[in-house]
């Protein structure tokens, strides 16, 4: 029976974990490393994210404050051997039974402060890394449409690079130059420098293809980066360089976007211009506008619909909307219609 119920416990906690993983972002996806990610990296990628995170640094971004819970819950549960092993077999769930069973639970065991404060000790981690060669940063200008930064969206980009693999031989590395004093004569040493290498297993370059999901974000400017760390240009002896996409407004075919502002140009016909209109606008999201109007459009004539241009990045706002009307004039009039447009407009 006990038998039973344990294979039922993982059964259902496998379930969960899938579920979990259709519904929303993994911790990996939260901290923007592989699921392979060694400790290292899961350090790296905390520390970035954390720094750029941090509510003293976003007062009053309550989306930032969000974003920093997120990376410090994933980084308690990732950084632990034993709860890494239980997520990715069982998922949240998993942790959270576990939990319950008497075990360290996962995502909510410590404070988040705390989970700051203990990484970069008391003094707020602003000191300085050690320094690491680092390969390259790869440079990526991706286009985004305007209904993906208007309502949020994600974008699979197939991404080539240089991997390391293991190759046939030994090579030197970690070499360091070391002092020491050599006798020249009675009483007498001068000082020299070798530099002094270990032997390491070779490797080699191996040009491997993937796709990238990159998450667009609502709101989003042209010149925002989302970044993947560590999946850049490999360095032996190093760590890799960051993939930085860079985002870039793609053309739309009736909007144009000025900052979170949004413009469009409507035309209409002269009849409209000089009775009024009933139009609606189908925006980014596919709701309607109404731009009618019962009076007198002149040519040019710019209207702002305000709260519906973009959505502010981390924030509830939204910029607004410019529509400027054309209208659309007649090409040639009978003697006729000129004669009872004296009459009506004379």
């Amino acid at each position: 029976m006990a038998h039973r119920r344990t294979k039922l416990f993982f059964v259902v906690c496998a379930l969960c974990y899938v579920l979990s993983a259709i519904a929303g972002k993994s911790y990996y996806d939260i901290l923007q490393v592989p699921k392979g990610a060694s400790e290292e990296q899961i350090k790296r990628a905390y520390r970035k994210l954390a720094l750029k995170y941090h509510p003293d640094k976003n007062q009053g971004n309550e989306e930032a404050n969000k974003r920093f819970s997120e990376i410090s819950n994933a980084y308690e549960v990732l950084a632990d051997g034993e709860k890494r092993n239980i997520y990715d077999r069982y998922g949240e769930e998993g942790l959270k039974q576990h939990a319950a069973s008497g075990g360290r639970g996962g995502g909510m065991g410590m404070n988040i402060q705390d989970i700051f404060s203990q990484f970069f000790g008391g003094g707020g981690g602003m000191e300085e890394e050690e320094k690491i060669p680092k390969g390259d940063d790869v440079v990526v200008e991706l286009d985004a449409s305007l209904e993906d930064l208007y309502m949020g969206g994600s974008l699979k980009v197939w991404r080539e690079k240089n991997v390391l693999k293991p190759a046939p031989g030994k090579r030197r590395c970690n070499c360091r130059n070391e002092v020491y004093h050599k006798q020249i004569g009675p009483g007498m040493y001068q000082q020299m420098t070798e530099q002094v290498c270990e032997q390491c297993p070779n490797v080699k370059f191996e040009r491997e293809g993937y796709f990238v999901t990159v998450d667009i974000e609502k709101g989003m400017q042209d010149g925002q980066e989302v970044t993947f760390y560590e999946d850049g240009e490999p360095m032996i002896d190093g760590e890799a360089g960051d993939l930085r996409f860079r985002i870039r407004t793609a053309p739309h075919d009736l909007f144009r976007r000025e900052g979170n502002d949004l413009h469009a140009t409507i035309t209409i016909t002269l009849v409209q211009a000089l009775v009024g209109f009933e139009k609606s606008l189908k925006h980014l999201d596919e709701h309607l506008v109404e731009i009618g109007t019962k009076g007198i459009t002149k040519p040019k004539e710019v209207r702002k619909f305000k709260g519906e241009g973009m959505p502010l990045h981390f924030s509830t706002k939204k910029g607004d909307l410019y529509v400027t009307f054309e209208v659309l004039f007649p090409t040639s009039l009978t003697e006729d219609q000129k004669t009872n447009i004296q009459k009506i407009l004379g």
